[in-house]
């Protein structure tokens, strides 16, 4: 299990609006200010302290750019909940990676959709019926 992810932002106000609202359907919520002034940045959490998904600003002052190759997986609690949260995406400025529907080729039960944020991060939001919270068999 990881503990957090973390990504740059170059427009942190856009980025925690964007989060907001499209990690509450996966079951995050904000839990710091949301100018990221923190030094964590800011941070959505689920009902415990781990695991976390944080924005800031990079730490070296360059301006941040999305990783090649790179993409941040949800867990979701359900189909619908990969669908809300891909089209809350897209309605905030998001861009189409991959409709919400099943993907046999990576497991039967395998249920993702995919979308870029508003700064080019890849993101993708999955179900798949066997995970259980803490299941080190989760896909």
């Amino acid at each position: 299990m990881f503990s957090h992810v973390m990504i740059g932002a170059r427009d942190v106000p856009r980025m925690v609006a964007f989060y907001d609202r499209v990690l509450a359907h996966v079951g995050l919520r904000r839990s710091t200010p949301a100018d990221a002034s923190d030094p964590a940045g800011a941070l959505w959490q689920g009902e415990g302290r781990w695991p976390q998904f944080a924005l800031r600003p990079p730490f070296d002052g360059r301006p941040a750019s999305a990783g090649n190759g790179v993409q941040i997986g949800f867990r979701c609690p359900g189909p619908e909940a990969v669908r809300a949260a891909w089209e809350e995406g897209l309605a905030l400025g998001g861009t189409d990676e991959g409709a919400p529907g099943p993907r046999p080729r990576y497991a039967p039960d395998f249920h993702a959709a995919y979308l870029r944020d508003p700064e080019g991060n890849k993101l993708c939001f999955v179900w798949a019926g066997d995970a259980a919270p803490g299941d080190a068999g989760a896909r």
